[in-house]
């Protein structure tokens, strides 16, 4: 069983070009969806007068070299650099996409 995981958006256009940069790649367009897929994970983003910003949008990769190096391409000034988390025994960063979504970078330890 696969499944896809979608988000309203005020600005489909600016938002699918954030995860794009991230490295997601466009799995289907629909007239008002765009569904992106990165690895296994799919996730969508639908035009509406609202955006869906509750919730977590989580890349996992295989290392802590993985995270740093999103985190040096996407954070911005008052993002924190990632970190160990030992409740989780993860490696981890967040930050926000366009329309304030946190997304988080991590790898599991």
């Amino acid at each position: 069983m696969d499944g896809i995981v979608f988000f309203g958006t005020e600005c489909r256009d600016v938002v699918v070009s954030f995860y794009r940069d991230l490295g997601a790649t466009v799995w289907r367009e629909q007239p008002d969806c765009t569904i992106l897929r990165a690895g296994g994970f799919r996730f969508g983003f639908c035009e509406r007068d609202s955006a869906d910003t509750d919730g977590i949008v989580t890349f996992v990769f295989e290392d802590r070299a993985g995270v740093d190096d999103a985190y040096d391409r996407f954070a911005g000034e008052d993002d924190e650099p990632p970190r160990f988390n030992e409740t989780y025994d993860i490696y981890q960063c967040f930050l926000a996409d366009p329309e304030g979504r946190t997304v988080e970078f991590q790898t599991f330890e």
